[in-house]
């Protein structure tokens, strides 16, 4: 993946390659954290965050990642973009929650079909231990995830409006039961061996337990930026255009709540490196303006 030897044939140690722009990885450090999840199981986190910039008093600004589907592996690797809100001061965490593979082949079995509400509460108490042991407040946490990570943010969303300031949910799969319940959708029948069948029973009430759309209540909600694809053949943008219209209707706050639907992308964003920043860019000013930190050096700095 990187390369070891440079082209004047100098070494370098393995792992890493040269980043461009002034970029100095001894400013940064990274950590593995724990969080005892709500039957006690230990849910790893990785965490990064520039040290001379952050406190740990509980005043510094997070966002706090997830996944946890499809035995999908979140490896904590390096992605420029991240450090425009680093080298702001933001401490950047993923939850490695059940239903990915980090953890094994039980970690997934453990967050799949009748077991999948623990990828939420695990995510649930990540964000917790991290506030418990003074990393960020409820008034500086920002949560992020797309596609089934945009559903573990409905899910989250709905059950703990409460524990976030904002999230950001991308090309979320929020309506599950009613997708789920269509063979005629491609996707569908193949997706009954991570979601179940709710043809039956059991299923049908457990989906729709915890499927977004169907749980959204007159309640307050943190800030929320939505985006779709309008040509998502993965998750159609109905699915999130249909959450947004619920939180509007039923929601009790003034909060921000934004729908993003790309006209010309599909389920992976708009192609090409720039469109891809651009979209982070826009992503990362949202979060800023929710935490009251967007300034007009900032944003054009972005």
């Amino acid at each position: 993946m990187f390369n070891t030897t440079s082209a004047t044939g100098t070494n370098r140690a393995p792992g890493f390659s040269q980043v461009l722009g002034g970029f100095d990885v001894s400013n940064y450090v990274t950590e593995r954290k724990w969080a005892a999840a709500s039957d006690g199981t230990q849910i790893p986190m990785s965490v990064l965050y520039r040290k001379d910039m952050v406190k740990l008093d509980g005043s510094d600004p997070m966002l706090l990642y997830g996944y946890g589907s499809y035995e999908i592996c979140i490896d904590p690797t390096f992605r420029g973009s991240r450090f425009s809100l680093v080298d702001r001061g933001f401490i950047y965490v993923i939850a490695h929650i059940r239903g990915g593979g980090e953890m094994g082949r039980n970690w997934y079995e453990d967050g799949k079909l009748l077991k999948k509400k623990n990828t939420f509460t695990d995510f649930i108490a990540c964000a917790e231990h991290l506030i418990e042991n003074k990393y960020c407040t409820k008034e500086k946490l920002c949560i992020n995830g797309r596609s089934a990570g945009g559903l573990l943010m409905g899910a989250v969303l709905n059950m703990r409006p409460d524990l976030f300031k904002a999230a950001v949910a991308g090309v979320p799969f929020v309506d599950v039961l009613t997708t789920m319940l269509d063979p005629t959708i491609p996707l569908t029948t193949a997706e009954w061996e991570e979601w179940g069948d709710p043809r039956k029973e059991e299923y049908y009430y457990y989906m729709k337990s915890y499927s977004p759309v169907d749980n959204v209540k007159a309640q307050d909600y943190p800030h929320i930026l939505v985006t779709a694809g309008l040509n998502d053949p993965r998750v159609m943008y109905s699915e999130p255009a249909k959450f947004v219209a619920k939180l509007r209707e039923l929601k009790t706050d003034d909060n921000l709540l934004l729908f993003k639907c790309e006209l010309g992308a599909g389920h992976f964003s708009k192609s090409g490196r720039f469109e891809k920043l651009r979209e982070d860019a826009f992503t990362y000013a949202f979060i800023l303006k929710a935490l009251g930190m967007m300034t007009p050096t900032t944003a054009s700095s972005l």
